[in-house]
């Protein structure tokens, strides 16, 4: 319950996970049926930059602030920076971020769904503001690996699921595994992305090796971004682990993810890998 995110808003791991999110939610969105979308850590609905949390560690300098300064942008990241400059107000500099929620209520069509799920009281009040009179979104006080079990499947039985815990419990990884499992036998078709630091390599790997064995699990790709370590500094990389992602996204983050990393490296080359942990043949 102490973790804030405004202190890491439009970070490095801001950048790839709303990156990574924009594209698997217009993936779903090429067939004209709605989706569901569950977050099931939503935090807030948007950050400001010019705040006394964000300006503390001057994470969005390093991080989106470089991208929307740059003129050479691929297309993979175009939708999501267009939602970050919506967010903005005309004439003026970049001040306002947009946490997860409000970034894929940003990208739902009409009759689309969001399920906000946030346990933090003060942010709870804050997403309720954010999307007071909007029937498309609900915001739950609740435990995110609660609702990760009472959810799924929706209705539509179409839909993204994003797991983006704090990650401060030291058995966090464990209740993670343990909800994906059962979300996982609920709705195997589900499309789920898991976000994830790279600080512990144990940890990194139960998460993999969880995501391997689930016989649940027919196709589960890894995309990861390492950063040189300045001083001081123990978050050095983060990753997504993508279950039953798009065709086209492999081919998708193979021709962005060179781009990003050179973006974002700080005095040492970045490092990025895209791996798949499971894999089924396209059909046909």
């Amino acid at each position: 319950m102490n973790y804030r995110h405004a202190y890491h808003a439009g970070g490095f791991t801001d950048v790839l996970k709303h990156a990574v999110l924009t594209r698997l939610v217009l993936y779903l969105e090429r067939k004209p049926a709605p989706i569901f979308v569950l977050d099931t850590h939503a935090g807030l609905g948007r950050y400001d930059l010019a705040g006394p949390e964000a300006t503390r560690t001057h994470e969005a300098d390093a991080g989106i602030h470089r991208l929307m300064a740059r003129r050479d942008v691929p297309e993979f990241i175009v939708p999501y920076l267009d939602r970050v400059r919506n967010l903005q107000t005309p004439g003026e500099a970049l001040q306002h971020y947009p946490g997860s929620p409000r970034l894929i209520r940003d990208l739902l069509r009409r009759g689309d769904r969001l399920f906000a799920v946030e346990k933090h009281p003060e942010d709870v009040l804050a997403l309720r503001r954010e999307f007071a009179r909007d029937r498309q979104t609900r915001v739950f006080a609740l435990d995110g690996y609660e609702a990760l079990g009472s959810f799924v499947p929706p209705r539509e039985r179409r839909g993204l699921v994003l797991i983006d815990p704090a990650y401060e419990a030291e058995d966090e990884t464990e209740r993670l595994c343990a909800a994906l499992r059962t979300a996982l036998r609920q709705w195997a078709d589900g499309l789920y992305a898991v976000w994830y630091p790279i600080k512990e390599p144990a940890q990194v790997r139960a998460l993999h090796a969880a995501v391997r064995d689930d016989p649940n699990v027919r196709r589960a790709l890894v995309v990861d971004l390492e950063l040189a370590k300045p001083d001081g500094e123990t978050l050095v990389g983060c990753g997504l682990v993508i279950i039953n992602p798009p065709y086209v996204l492999p081919e998708e983050l193979d021709a962005f993810m060179p781009y990003l990393a050179t973006i974002l490296a700080r005095e040492r080359p970045a490092r990025w890998q895209r791996q798949w942990l499971r894999q089924e043949q396209p059909p046909d």
